[in-house]
């Protein structure tokens, strides 16, 4: 009788680990799923700020926090020194999350900082996408206004010496890969041909107003589609 209950608790007690077992692999949260960090660089007159619709956007898609940097520069300054800062805060990134490369995302007059990290600064070597949002690839027309002012704005302006170089020989270098979404009505960005990259897939995002760009839903989509 009593190797006979002793046979039941044995049994017992292998159901109950067996069961305790099963529910802690079902309590042990799923991998989330891992992505390129993005580093999203803003354009003239503005800071981080201006992409927090897109970083909230990103997050309800599956993002993390920690994959997902905006930081703000001195935008008044030659596009070359921010290209330089840029490379910082990427090599930042990079320790920080231990990827290998990231994505940048960038809008405006940061196209332009960004593309000089690629091209000089041997940025191909850690970004896997690049995205261009309204970028003045080519200049605009509308730097006149604060030329004299800025450096920024001087390099902006179509023809200058800093854009003649960017834009010399292959203007989607390396590994990398390329977009520009671009408006049909920019304002800011004149002629709107001007944010056209040659080697880049170019997407004419419809008639968006400039500012409006880098926190329209529909262009996000196309863009989260792009580096996911």
């Amino acid at each position: 009788m009593q190797r006979h209950k002793r046979r039941i608790a044995t049994a017992f007690s292998a159901v109950v680990a067996s069961l305790l077992l099963s529910l802690s692999l079902s309590a042990t949260p799923a991998q989330a799923a891992t992505h390129n960090p993005i580093v999203f660089v803003h354009g003239l007159s503005s800071d981080s700020s201006s992409w927090n619709d897109w970083i909230a956007d990103f997050e309800a898609d599956g993002y993390s926090s920690s994959e997902l940097y905006a930081w703000s520069y001195d935008w008044g300054q030659s596009n070359s020194t921010t290209a330089q800062q840029l490379a910082t805060e990427i090599k930042n990134v990079l320790a920080k999350t231990g990827a290998s490369k990231v994505d940048i995302v960038a809008h405006s007059m940061g196209v332009l900082s960004s593309r000089y990290y690629l091209k000089n600064l041997g940025g191909t070597s850690y970004v896997d996408d690049f995205v261009s949002v309204a970028g003045v690839n080519h200049g605009t027309s509308v730097a006149s206004w604060c030329a004299w002012l800025y450096t920024s704005c001087k390099e902006m302006q179509i023809g200058s010496s800093y854009l003649t170089a960017l834009n010399s020989g292959d203007e989607t270098p390396g590994a990398v890969s390329y977009a520009s979404y671009w408006s049909d009505c920019d304002d800011a960005v004149v002629p709107n041909s001007s944010a056209l990259l040659n080697g880049a897939a170019n997407v004419d995002a419809g008639c968006i107003s400039h500012t409006d760009m880098n926190n329209d839903h529909g262009v996000y989509e196309q863009v989260r589609g792009f580096v996911s």
